[in-house]
């Protein structure tokens, strides 16, 4: 009886998730290992990052403020691979959702019942706007979205900064370089933790639905997956292709307009603390799964707020970097590894 090693087109769902959680715990043993080099105890920070992160409520609402925009971001670029597009602008994408909101709650008068709506609408606004460019180039001329949306990154960052700190800066507010306090609030849900983290979940949950157990989503995946066999099925391959970029720009420009005006309340340069960057590490954890979108985004913000308690304790804090690159790096080598199965020949 011989066996042999086979590659198969979709890796069991159990071998996956394996993968994943290898991937996870080779990327913080790899870390581990540096951090004992230069002579700090992993052990000891390990117990530091543990108890900092979940030992008091005041740390558990910073992680649930992380949380937030982690979810938006992370399902803004897995909602463009589902119709295969890489979005790799929602951090430009994010930014123009902060300005258009900023520029709603700064100038328009009117009170926060009727001011949050419409802040929320100029948010959709700006993100749309800022995918619409990427989106119509890939569907009419072929141009990749990863060159496109990337490159709007530094316009929208540049932009948010410049009328942070020139048209729209506060009267004495040089010095911090940031618009005036905008007034219109999201609503806390608990302690600091703001309604944008229980509406970013309602999203996710709704998209994963959306995508998987409608005929509009499953025409989605099928155009994502090919493209060919979707047109000669007679389905709207561009139309489609173009409806899920703006709408994963959408996403990234809400998640814009919650860290606004739930967390930040100021329009200020570096508002998206790489929150863009960073959804695209919590989709490619995510894989095929919505409810990964929301454990990506977990582990990702656990990833940050470990970065801030290491911080404290003179670690070098682009330890963090070095874990995530680790993480994408060993998970591209799980997921492929996670194809492979030995067969009975």
């Amino acid at each position: 009886m011989a066996y042999r090693i086979q590659r198969f087109p979709t890796p069991r769902r159990f071998t996956a998730v394996a993968a994943r959680s290898v991937a996870v715990g080779l990327a913080l043993l790899t870390a581990g290992a540096a951090l004992a080099l230069t002579g700090a105890s992993p052990g000891s920070l390990a117990r530091d990052v543990i108890t900092d992160t979940f030992g008091s409520s005041f740390a558990l609402e910073d992680l649930g403020l992380l949380i937030s925009p982690l979810i938006l971001t992370g399902l803004s670029v897995w909602v463009g691979l589902r119709v295969g597009a890489w979005n790799i602008g929602a951090e430009g994408q994010f930014n123009a959702g902060a300005l258009a909101a900023a520029g709603v709650g700064l100038y328009v008068p009117g009170p926060t019942a009727v001011l949050l709506p419409l802040m929320l609408i100029a948010a959709i606004g700006g993100g749309v706007l800022w995918m619409a460019g990427p989106a119509l180039a890939r569907a009419y001329a072929g141009v990749s979205e990863l060159i496109t949306t990337l490159l709007l990154n530094f316009v929208a960052a540049l932009l948010v900064y410049w009328l942070a700190t020139g048209p729209w800066l506060a009267p004495g507010g040089r010095a911090i370089g940031t618009t005036a306090r905008i007034v219109h609030e999201i609503p806390e849900v608990w302690g600091a933790v703001h309604w944008g983290l229980p509406a970013a979940l309602l999203l996710t949950v709704v998209s994963g639905w959306s995508l998987n157990f409608t005929r509009w989503g499953y025409e989605i995946r099928v155009c994502g997956s090919n493209p060919q066999a979707a047109r000669y099925a007679g389905m709207p391959v561009r139309r489609h292709l173009i409806t899920v970029m703006l709408l994963s720009g959408a996403l990234a420009g809400i998640a814009g307009m919650f860290e606004l005006a739930g967390t930040v309340h100021h329009l200020q340069g570096g508002i998206s603390n790489n929150f863009g960057y960073l959804g695209i590490m919590v989709a490619v954890l995510a894989r095929r799964s919505a409810l990964g979108v929301i454990a990506g985004a977990v582990f990702v913000a656990l990833l940050l707020d470990s970065g801030t308690v290491l911080a404290t304790r003179g670690v070098d804090v682009s330890i963090v970097l070095a874990v995530t690159g680790l993480v994408l790096l060993y998970t591209a080598i799980g997921d492929e590894v996670a194809h492979y199965r030995i067969v009975q020949i």
